[in-house]
């Protein structure tokens, strides 16, 4: 009670947008519940309108069961059609495709992404030397340069931060020392304490003639900040831009959000990981117990990926710049670090489940071990299949997931894919005190993952998101020691899982786990 308390206390004075969400959330409501309506009364307005829908609903299932992809995302729409074939033809109608986007933005993605990636291209020297090193991890490297087009990269500084308060104090400290420019794209951002210190940094240095780009997402930051929070960033000189705004009319794209999270200063350093800005990541309020999340920094060439990936998202929303070559300047840098840094993106528009098959490579070619935290376990066939042959083959496979649930209903959904994994040979942990954010994951010590990206559908398959490789980086140290306290203060639940369940829970989690590539 006393928790709960404190987090009504430290939001009520914030402004946020719940009314327009809930506005537009009635609005959709009763649009899907009319066209709903108006196939009803077709339906029964004779025998062969209802023939023609059950022919349509049996058609629409074979092309879904016919589509290259994951199994577990197409049974749940095949059932719920053909069992209900007016309902289920209307929600798939309207949240059933995968990559359908607004035209004007895909066109503009099509434009974009072309002459950004030309700033962006592989140096082969720089492969040839991983393929000496670790042959397969350079086989990885390929895959993302071959799909996503981002290249693998030394010369770069990684550092590592375990908490993300102290990420965020090594980001003020960069981004006041900006010269040219500053771009920051996060999925939210909460006009209070945190963002209130970016905010006076943004201010000083856009009045100095910097360059300040802020953008954000209309779904993530709803909760956090109103409307008129971008003209209060242009009153201050930082140009702001919203990712997807939620608008009161049906919107098939309404269903892909951006769940990156970038800074990029002057081209020359770069923050990603998995805190945005708000202030129960940085545990300045604690709605859900403590918050862990991590982040790290980049200094050198592996920027300019995520400078690629910044203005791909802002120049995809609307027409913005002709000109890139100011955005990627060439450093005179020297880093102490020899490691492979490999920044990437994914969403979407691309082909296949790109940030899936990272994952899956990394698992596929662990040796000792395999760890992974994620504040959500919703996971494909193909990813439990992997988790398990791992663990099968004498991996030592790892999973860390909230103690303390952010979301009840995605929790018990998550705790559903234990079983079958822990029967396997899979360890689950739960982090106790509180709830775990990072998107991370280490592979023998030798190679990991840090980004944005969850162990969900709605991250692998729906949203945009970002992530970076590390191979050989002085930064793997820190990070198997973060995943070493997070062992010992989380709670191994392996035991509890392999036992029987009883018969309504396994029902109960069948249910949740049919429908879990919908959450």
């Amino acid at each position: 009670m006393k928790r709960q308390k404190m987090r009504t206390e430290q939001k009520s004075n914030v402004k946020n947008s719940v009314g327009r969400l809930v506005f537009v959330g009635l609005s959709l409501l009763l649009q899907v519940l009319w066209i709903l309506l108006l196939f009803l009364r077709l339906n029964a307005y004779s025998t062969a309108i209802s023939l023609c829908f059950s022919v349509g609903a049996f058609l629409v299932a074979l092309s879904i069961y016919a589509k290259h992809e994951n199994a577990a995302f197409k049974m749940p729409w095949i059932i719920l059609i053909l069992a209900f074939p007016v309902l289920g033809l209307c929600i798939y109608l309207v949240f059933g495709h995968k990559n359908v986007v607004a035209k004007a933005m895909r066109r503009r993605f099509e434009t974009i992404e072309p002459v950004l990636f030309e700033q962006i291209p592989q140096d082969e020297a720089v492969l040839g030397r991983l393929e000496e090193q670790d042959f397969a991890v350079a086989n990885q490297c390929r895959y993302i340069k071959r799909f996503g087009h981002y290249p693998v990269y030394r010369n770069t500084d990684v550092t590592f931060y375990p908490d993300a308060a102290e990420g965020l104090a090594a980001q003020l400290h960069d981004l006041a020392s900006a010269e040219h420019f500053i771009f920051m794209e996060y999925h939210a951002i909460e006009e209070a304490e945190a963002f209130g210190r970016i905010k006076d940094v943004l201010a000083e240095r856009a009045a100095h003639g910097v360059e300040v780009r802020l953008f954000y997402d209309d779904v993530g930051s709803i909760g956090f900040i109103d409307p008129g929070f971008i003209k209060r960033m242009e009153a201050i000189g930082v140009e702001c831009r919203v990712f997807n705004p939620v608008l009161p009319v049906l919107n098939i794209f309404m269903n892909n959000r951006d769940h990156r999270k970038i800074t990029v200063v002057d081209g020359k350093i770069g923050y990603t990981g998995g805190y945005n800005l708000a202030d129960e990541y940085f545990n300045i309020t604690h709605p859900y117990g403590t918050w862990k999340d991590t982040g790290i920094r980049l200094a050198g060439d592996a920027v300019a990926s995520l400078t690629v990936t910044f203005l791909q998202m802002w120049n995809a929303t609307a027409e913005a710049d002709h000109e890139f070559q100011t955005y990627f300047p060439k450093l005179d840098y020297r880093a102490a670090d020899t490691g492979f840094v490999q920044p990437y993106a994914d969403g979407p528009l691309t082909d296949g489940y790109f940030a899936e098959d990272v994952y899956l490579n990394l698992i596929k070619s662990a040796k000792h071990f395999f760890y992974a935290a994620t504040p959500y376990l919703i996971i494909s066939d193909d990813m439990t299949r992997e988790l398990c042959l791992a663990a099968e083959r004498g991996v030592d496979v790892r999973i860390v997931t909230p103690g303390i649930p952010d979301k009840k209903l995605v929790y018990q959904t998550t705790r559903s894919y234990y079983a079958p994994l822990v029967r396997r040979g899979v360890r689950i942990y739960e982090y106790t005190p509180g709830f775990i954010h990072q998107k991370q994951t280490l592979c023998d010590g030798e190679t990991a993952t840090v980004g944005t990206i969850n162990f969900d559908y709605r991250s692998l398959y729906h949203h945009f998101e970002n992530g970076v490789l590390l191979h050989g980086c002085g930064a793997l140290g820190a990070i198997g020691e973060d995943f070493a306290q997070i062992f010992e203060v989380s709670r191994e639940v392996t035991e509890q899982y392999k036992g029987k369940r009883s018969m309504g829970l396994r029902i109960i989690q069948c249910i949740l786990r049919l429908f879990a590539p919908l959450l």
